[in-house]
């Protein structure tokens, strides 16, 4: 049997520094990561929601108890490349110096999947979820000193709706063992928000998306969006309006496609892209950026390969 904690990719905590500057350069996610760190603050804070309503109502509005009284799922959805997971990986250090709390992030391992063994899915899961619960104290008087966030990245590998026909006994007891467990963490008042990412939240189990909390929507950036990241990136370029327009322009949706570059596509791919045709021997200009913004985009989710 795999160890526990063999289940979880590289536990981390927060507050951490590297975690912050990667959380800062998410270009073009504001919106995103407002609403992630306001929802994980509800959850994993309830006491500051009730002091918010005590400071401004006079008392603890039924709305403000409903906020909180919520299952601590998120749900991160969206086309690949868009920045749902290094958002999950990174907003727990936002939380973390927002609550005046150490959060630890458990990455759940595809490993949790097993192999295919009768049960083994179901104690695998098990065992993560408890390890985590292990790791966190309950809270007091909706009030704590640490907090976690189990992260599900590729959720739709574990957590498939139980509807599907062809669906494997294991896989269905799977996901049962995914439900238990989440509903275990908020009854029993542990300060830990469960964050699903997924390509294909269509995907997941009706009861999982009944469940959360707050689905995030993750979309591939709009014309404002690229100017941003380009004009960010190459701000000390010298790059023209004119210029900059025509690399957003080559970046969005054009003749014989319906999408643009991902977040990914910009960051990871045009911009070192650009750096790295021009290193070693000479100067980044517009024309080579202009080459590399010539390059198909990733296809979304639904049209790659299988």
């Amino acid at each position: 049997m795999t160890a526990t904690l063999d289940l979880f990719d590289q536990p981390r905590s927060y507050p951490d520094t590297a975690a912050q500057r990667r959380y800062a350069s998410l270009v073009g996610l504001d919106e995103m990561k407002e609403t992630a760190a306001r929802e994980a603050l509800a959850l994993l804070a309830p006491h500051r929601v009730a002091e918010w309503s005590n400071k401004h109502h006079g008392k603890l509005l039924k709305a403000a108890e409903l906020l909180s009284d919520r299952t601590p799922l998120l749900v991160f959805a969206g086309d690949v490349g868009n920045g749902k997971t290094a958002l999950a990986e990174t907003f727990g250090d936002e939380v973390a110096r927002r609550a005046g709390i150490d959060v630890m992030l458990f990455p759940l391992s595809l490993s949790a999947r097993g192999s295919g063994a009768v049960g083994e899915m179901t104690k695998l899961l098990a065992a993560a979820f408890a390890y985590v619960a292990d790791n966190i104290p309950k809270t007091k008087n909706g009030k704590s000193t640490l907090a976690g966030i189990l992260l599900v990245d590729e959720a739709d590998a574990l957590a498939q709706s139980r509807e599907l026909s062809q669906m494997h006994h294991e896989d269905r007891a799977g996901v049962n063992a995914l439900i238990r467990g989440i509903d275990h963490l908020a009854a029993d008042e542990r300060p830990v928000v469960v964050v699903m990412c997924t390509n294909r939240v269509g995907a997941l189990d009706p009861a999982i998306r009944r469940r959360a909390a707050s689905i995030l929507t993750f979309a591939r950036p709009t014309d404002d969006l690229r100017e941003r990241v380009l004009s960010e990136a190459f701000a000390d370029l010298g790059i023209s309006a004119t210029q900059l327009r025509e690399l957003v322009t080559l970046t969005g949706p054009r003749a014989g496609r319906s999408y643009g570059y991902t977040f990914s596509d910009l960051t990871a791919r045009l911009i070192p892209g650009a750096v790295l045709a021009s290193f070693p021997d000479r100067p980044l200009t517009f024309e080579t950026i202009r080459d590399e913004a010539e390059r198909p985009p990733t296809p979304p989710f639904e049209e790659q390969p299988a």
